[in-house]
């Protein structure tokens, strides 16, 4: 919606109203009309503003429900004992990730004025002098908190099973208070070094990267941390045998893994059309139909239709490898489909979505065997999905990336992709990112997580793996349930029970329970 109107001039618009015997009159009604017609101006602006601020509101709590997302397909991926523990890392992610970014992170991020490398303004941390000194308001900061627990969130799953309660406290602050921020300056600050949006139009290779909703921001920030805390710490005891094959561990709860995909899948739906940040803003005057609304939904169908095709992708892929139809695999497929797409989302047609969650299935289950060749142990696969995917995403971007799109989206005749005629200049910005988010990640969270190994806080004992973190380090199981009674976990199944004496007879009447 253009809401600007032209500014009314009180003394031109009396001549057009005035006669020659009462131009006083034309005068007085002039400047009445002009004062109306700013009002309505004004009125029209506040109604965007707040109509913007409340789609933006409503994409942060989205956002914010795929921490539930997160916490049930973790739960469901782990085995039953280690169930309190890695919930009570979700919540960690969220509450711990809550302070250091209001604190740090948001500043870091997106202070300004600042320099190309870090946000640094003053007014920034801690909210002090916001949004006094910005052009955004307190939406902005929440919307931007929910981004960054989830790349807290990511990396968790990498290191599930295994790791001290401290090490969660101390790496989930660290991440959002200093590294993700960072690295979210740099794509998406107004001042960063590479950012499609600079003002100042010193674009990098005069495009910048276009990372809309966070294929490398959030998902190889998350994914590439939780890569060096997994490889320092090393396998959970029993994933691979004394001849090095590879054994599964299998998460207990198909079901909870499953619930988690779609409350993450709906999340999406906030992550990248809510990127935007606005909704009122028209395209093209002579299209009064047209506008950002329209890419917010093409955005949403671009998304669906990525991962949907990588879970479909994924499903007749494993069938044919492992011979069987897996709801697991499935899932995962469908949220690297996610992942990949969230990048150029925005800025690329339908069809090109499909061919994006088609390779991004085939770039998960690459790298799932890779991983088990090297015998590196992610019990989500978070390392290979949002790290593996994420990248796939960003080199997508660079050559699938639409001419009308990216001009409607960051203004200005720039550099679109590669296979769409646009040059090569996007996606060697696209290869930039991915190369610097590794090297950053790698000399900030491995240093991190080495640390806490030297100094005994990062993996727990051999004893306490093997009981489970539920009983050893959080007072008992998350569940009312003992394997000794489940009749299905005996060598003769479900056809029979057990059999107890009704008596204290020496010849006791059998009878059969289930």
């Amino acid at each position: 919606m253009d809401t600007a109107i032209t500014t009314c001039s009180a003394v031109d618009l009396a001549a057009l109203l005035s006669s020659s015997s009462n131009s006083t009159s034309s005068l007085a009604a002039a400047t009445f009309l002009c004062s109306q017609i700013s009002n309505i101006s004004n009125k029209l602006s506040d109604t965007t503003f707040a109509v913007d601020n409340t789609y933006l509101l409503f994409s942060a709590y989205l956002v914010f429900a795929m921490q539930l997302g997160f916490a049930m397909l973790c739960a469901g991926s782990v085995r039953a004992k280690n169930t309190m523990n890695i919930m009570l890392t979700n919540v960690l992610d969220a509450t711990a990730g809550a302070i250091s970014y209001y604190l740090f992170g948001f500043a870091f991020a997106f202070g300004t004025p600042s320099n190309g490398f870090i946000g640094r303004h003053h007014s920034f941390f801690a909210l002090s002098s916001y949004p006094e000194r910005s052009g955004s308001d307190f939406s902005f900061f929440l919307y931007q908190w929910a981004f960054a627990i989830a790349a807290a969130g990511i990396t968790s799953g990498s290191i599930a099973e295994r790791t001290q309660f401290v090490a969660y406290l101390i790496y989930s602050t660290f991440l959002t208070g200093f590294v993700y921020p960072t690295v979210s300056h740099w794509f998406w600050s107004s001042d960063g070094w590479a950012s499609a949006s600079r003002s100042d139009n010193n674009l990098l290779f005069g495009s910048g990267a276009i990372d809309f909703a966070g294929s490398g921001v959030v998902h190889m920030v998350g994914g590439i941390a939780g890569l060096w805390g997994a490889l320092v710490e090393g396998p959970r005891i029993g994933r691979f045998d004394r001849s090095g094959r590879s054994v599964a561990l299998r998460g207990h709860s198909a079901s909870l893994v499953v619930l988690g995909t779609f409350l993450l899948w709906f999340g999406w739906y906030g992550f990248n059309p809510g990127s935007f940040l606005t909704i009122l803003k028209g395209y093209d005057k002579s299209r009064p139909y047209y506008g950002q609304w329209s890419a917010v939904g093409r955005t949403a169908v671009t998304t669906t239709l990525s991962g949907c095709t990588a879970a479909l992708t994924t499903l007749f892929s494993k069938r044919l490898l492992a011979g069987h139809w897996n709801v697991i695999d499935v899932c995962n497929g469908l949220l690297g489909g996610f992942a990949a797409i969230t990048s150029g989302c925005a800025v690329v047609e339908p069809w090109a979505a499909i061919v994006c969650g088609s390779v991004a299935s085939w770039v998960l289950i690459g790298f799932n065997l890779l991983a088990k060749k090297l015998k590196y142990d992610d019990p989500l696969e978070a390392a290979q999905l949002h790290g593996g995917c994420g990248a796939w995403g960003l080199i997508f971007t660079g050559l699938f990336a639409s001419k009308q799109y990216v001009n409607e989206v960051y203004s200005g005749d720039r550099p679109y992709g590669l296979l769409m005629g646009g040059g090569g200049k996007l996606l060697a910005a696209q290869i930039v990112q991915i190369i610097v988010i590794v090297g950053w990640v790698t000399v900030t969270m491995g240093p991190l997580f080495y640390g806490l190994h030297k100094m005994n806080l990062l993996r727990i004992s051999a004893e306490d793996e093997m009981a489970g973190m539920d009983m050893t380090r959080h007072g008992g199981f998350a569940y009312a349930y003992n394997d000794e009674d489940d009749v299905s976990t005996k060598p003769w199944g479900h056809l029979a029970g057990r059999v107890e004496p009704t008596s204290r007879s020496s010849t006791p009447t059998p009878t059969l329970t289930v």
